[in-house]
């Protein structure tokens, strides 16, 4: 008789060994699909944020290269500036040669970006609500000559967890900056 024969190991589960493991696994899932969820929302919310973020600090930064106004405004079709809506439909960044926030025939359109999917907020306040405008020293400032400076706050719909989201904050020197916030409604 062989060693092996003797001491054969069995090769099935018992049913109680399954439902622990089925049991730990349910667990673990209960714990992890949130924080899975949570986490992959703050990715996407950092994403769309730092879209934003860097298409104006690129109108920003054309405006002092040209000398000129740079506008990144609404747009839900990337040829046009809407006063419609809010910022989630997309937005164009463009050289505004007459000053008035609006595309015009031979004014060049420098980037766009498509509409967020469905399911974000991206919304600006009084002042930034429609367009960002900066001059060729780079401050913002409104078509009227004002200074320009606001909030644009993009969240989750419904808001997550602890009301995830970002402020992407714009001082009327030009400076921009993005802030977590836990107050989405």
């Amino acid at each position: 008789m062989d060693i092996t024969e003797k001491f054969q190991i069995p090769r099935g589960v018992t049913l109680i060994e399954l439902l622990v493991t089925l049991s730990v696994l349910s667990i673990l899932l209960t714990i992890g699909v949130p924080s899975f969820n949570q986490f992959s929302t703050s990715s996407r919310l950092n994403s769309y944020s730092n879209t934003l973020f860097s298409h104006m600090a690129l109108a920003r930064s054309e405006a002092i290269k040209r000398n000129s106004r740079v506008v990144v405004c609404k747009s839900s079709d990337g040829l046009s500036c809407t006063n419609s809506g809010n910022w989630s439909q997309g937005w164009v960044v463009f050289v505004d040669l007459d000053n008035n926030a609006n595309i015009s025939g031979g004014e060049q359109i420098l980037t766009t970006m498509s509409s967020l999917p469905s399911g974000y907020s991206f919304s600006g306040n009084a002042n930034v609500s429609g367009y960002v405008s900066y001059d060729g020293q780079g401050i913002t400032k409104l078509i009227t000559g004002a200074f320009q400076s606001g909030t644009i706050t993009l969240c989750p719909k419904p808001p997550a967890e602890g009301g995830n989201g970002r402020n992407i904050v714009i001082s009327s020197s030009g400076r921009l900056r993005i802030a977590r916030i836990t107050s989405c409604a």
